[in-house]
């Protein structure tokens, strides 16, 4: 549901008092509403709480947008390369952990921290 364009879906912010159904027409349609989500989660912050926005928008976003619209295909082969990695216990590529690229070190410790949250995130849920 919502990957091919244009669509249409009602977005999960209060804008003058009622959640408005909006036409998407592009990936920056869909942006547009994150930076809206992005906003509301500071303000709700800047009132003592402590919201997640990357949780917040994760949760929020299946109401108005595929996600995979917005994981392109480099970041989709890094998540799976990362798994592969993990469950067969290989180096993602050839080396030790010296010899792996920065780039991939750092991708690397951001997909565990995400997975880790999640995993916790259910646990606490008991899912």
């Amino acid at each position: 549901m919502y990957h091919t364009y244009p669509y249409k879906a009602q977005i999960p912010i209060i804008i003058d008092g009622e959640y408005q159904t909006r036409t998407f027409t592009s990936k920056k349609d869909v942006e547009g509403i994150i930076e809206l989500l992005i906003d509301e989660v500071k303000e709700t912050n800047q009132k003592g709480n402590n919201f997640n926005i990357v949780e917040s928008i994760v949760k929020q976003l299946p109401f108005f947008a595929c996600p995979n619209v917005l994981i392109d295909k480099q970041s989709q082969n890094d998540i799976s390369r990362y798994i592969y990695s993990e469950q067969f216990g290989i180096s993602p590529y050839s080396g030790s952990f010296g010899n792996q690229p920065s780039k991939w070190v750092v991708k690397s410790f951001l997909i565990k921290n995400a997975i880790e949250r999640r995993k916790a995130e259910a646990i606490n849920h008991g899912k």
